[in-house]
Order: structure tokens, then sequence, then C-alpha cells
């Protein structure tokens, strides 16, 4: 049974950090791509980063990378996103995702997904 269980969100103040974690089981993680996408209340979710399985690169969207840092640990199935220097825009329920091996690097789009999370509430607020 795939599983994808997302953990370490909470109420922060701006200017705060969070980390968020993603615990995998069920599917050969180290070979998948994984994906943070968030939604906000009357949005449809939106890509955060994305980190490869085997070369662990990585994809930052909207500047993120200023601030945020997507991670993978493939011995524990778990997937990190680090976020510094949070603002209330970043107000949304973060949920990780992975995609197999053989998608295109131009399409993983939170449709795409096989996999998805049940999502964790990160709120920014002071």
């Amino acid at each position: 049974q795939v599983q994808l269980v997302e953990s370490g969100g909470g109420l922060v103040q701006p200017g705060g950090s969070l980390r968020l974690s993603c615990a995998a089981s069920g599917f050969s993680f180290a070979l998948y791509y994984m994906s943070w996408f968030r939604q906000a209340p009357g949005h449809e979710p939106e890509p955060v980063a994305h980190i490869d399985g085997p070369s662990d690169s990585k994809r930052y969207y909207a500047r993120m990378e200023f601030r945020f840092l997507i991670s993978r640990d493939n011995a524990k199935n778990t997937v990190y996103l680090q976020m510094d220097n949070l603002n209330v825009g970043d107000s949304a329920v973060y949920y990780c995702a992975a995609h197999p091996p053989h998608a295109s690097l131009e399409d993983l789009s939170w449709s795409t997904a096989e996999y998805r999370g049940q999502g964790t509430q990160v709120t920014v607020s002071s």
C-alpha cells in the first residue's frame, strides 16, 4: 500500500522557518521524482519544488530557491522542505507528490503525479 505522509506544518510568525517532511512507503522511492506542491484557499495547487531520485537534481518555482530548500534521504524514504523567511503569502496546505522515473521533467504537475499525500497546513501569521 502506497503512503505519503506529510508532517511539520503549523503556525509560524512572518520571518520564521518550518521544515516539512514527507515519509513515503509502498513504492520504489529512490527512483521517483518527489515534489512539493501547495494550495491556498480558492487556488489550484501550485508547484514549489521537485527533486530527482537518482541524481538529486532540483527545480524550484517562483524564485522559491532563495527561501526554500528541497532535499531527500533515500535511505529513510523521506523528502523534506526547509522553508525560511516565511511570509503570509506562503500560507497554504503543502502536499508532497511522487512522479515515476519515466516522467518528463517538463510535466511534473499535480495532475500527473502518481501518488499524492494528504497535506500539512502551514499558516504564517503574526
